[in-house]
């Protein structure tokens, strides 16, 4: 048990399975009170039981919430803030990556909604907390997919042309912008904001892939464990407490490109991301 994390309140979400599920548990084990956000009740209390059952901490809450409803990201907020007063560490860990193109009850296209506008939300909806909490930690799973995607605001939800890797690879690089726009805007406060790349995982975000790409996933792709290690690390270690606008892969601060330290850019991603979520 980490005499450090001992008492300290973690909010993860996406953490019925994969690497949210592997992140709570190790928190829960350092001695936080782990709080599972998931989508299904009967996947998040079985997760919550076998969290328990494995860390031997009963401090472990679960809260319903689809991150692809605005409104249900409000509540979860509400509902956060009525239950706890401090929160020190928030991991948007969260993905959806569907077969085809789908629309939200907002009307927005689900990964962006899912992957980049709710921890966006969130993220802004619990500021106050996070600052009264302050040393606190905001992370943000990106992806070294983020690489490959480019922005075009004129086709932001793939109205134009839709494939579901281009789209979680934009959605990844969306992170990476609010990660540095935020950090930014946090100097000071005490709140820190940093992003990673858990690296090829095999985790349940493939289940809509074909077949053959499940193989692939399934042959070459590394373990949760080993892909929740960055998260761990960035949620916990004493050494990254007041590192902030940062990028991890393999819990080491690796530059992005060039593009993505565009600040203009960055700040039309704040605006746009504004407008679809309106205000906090």
């Amino acid at each position: 048990m980490s005499l450090a994390m001992k008492g300290r309140i973690c909010l993860v979400t996406g953490a019925s399975s994969g690497i949210g599920k592997i992140t709570a548990l190790e928190l829960a084990k350092m001695g936080t009170t782990a709080v599972l956000v998931c989508r299904n009740k009967d996947r998040g209390e079985r997760a919550r039981a076998e969290i328990i059952q494995a860390s031997g901490n009963a401090a472990v809450d679960l809260m319903l919430c689809d991150l692809s409803s605005q409104r249900q990201v409000r509540s979860l907020a509400s509902e956060f803030k009525g239950r706890y007063k401090k929160l020190h560490v928030l991991l948007n860990n969260a993905a959806a990556v569907p077969g085809h193109r789908t629309i939200t009850e907002d009307g927005l296209e689900t990964q962006l909604a899912v992957n980049h506008l709710a921890p966006f939300l969130l993220t802004h909806l619990l500021l106050d907390v996070l600052r009264k909490s302050a040393p606190s930690r905001v992370i943000n799973v990106s992806s070294g997919m983020y690489k490959t995607a480019s922005l075009d605001f004129n086709n932001l939800q793939g109205e134009k042309s839709y494939r579901p890797m281009k789209m979680y690879a934009k959605t990844k690089l969306l992170n990476i912008y609010f990660t540095y726009e935020l950090a930014q805007r946090l100097e000071g406060t005490g709140v820190t904001v940093n992003c990673l790349a858990p690296g090829f995982t095999a985790t349940s975000l493939g289940r809509d892939f074909s077949p053959l790409s499940r193989f692939v996933m399934k042959t070459f792709a590394h373990k949760k464990e080993i892909g929740a290690q960055t998260s761990i690390y960035l949620a916990s270690s004493p050494e990254v407490e007041r590192v902030t606008g940062k990028y991890f892969e393999k819990m080491k601060d690796t530059p992005t490109s060039p593009p993505t330290h565009d600040k203009d850019i960055a700040r039309r991603v704040w605006e746009v991301s504004q407008l679809l979520t309106g205000p906090a």
